[in-house]
């Protein structure tokens, strides 16, 4: 795959955790932080060629497409906010609403009003 097929692919899919545009459906916003960590806290958020690790001290470590993923995050006025590297590319700041139906939980960008991906926490 040409590398910027790749990092296309990584940021819109992963790292930005953009996918597609978010829709209603059933999923409920997650509200507060340590709503978000109890359901994060010792899984792994899975998205296709995806693993990641949100850890309660603002750690984000995992692998994208086979390379490293790290970053940081925080929970600031209702959004996850992250900054994130994929190997030493590195993908910026961004803050996003956090919503759960079941066992996956979709991100969505722009605080909420851009595109979206859905992990599975496993």
């Amino acid at each position: 795959m040409p590398a910027k097929t790749s990092i296309a692919a990584l940021a819109a899919a992963t790292i930005a955790m953009f996918a597609a545009e978010a829709s209603a459906e059933s999923f409920e916003l997650v509200r507060d932080r340590s709503e978000f960590v109890s359901l994060v806290d010792g899984r792994t958020l899975k998205y296709p060629g995806v693993r990641l690790r949100v850890t309660p001290d603002g750690a984000i470590r995992g692998k994208g497409l086979g390379i490293d993923v790290t970053g940081d995050w925080r929970w600031r006025d209702n959004f996850f906010c992250r900054d994130l590297y994929w190997g030493d590319r590195e993908i910026g700041y961004n803050c996003q609403a956090v919503l759960r139906n079941g066992s996956t939980l979709r991100f969505v960008s722009d605080q909420g009003q851009g595109q979206s991906a859905d992990f599975r926490l496993r």
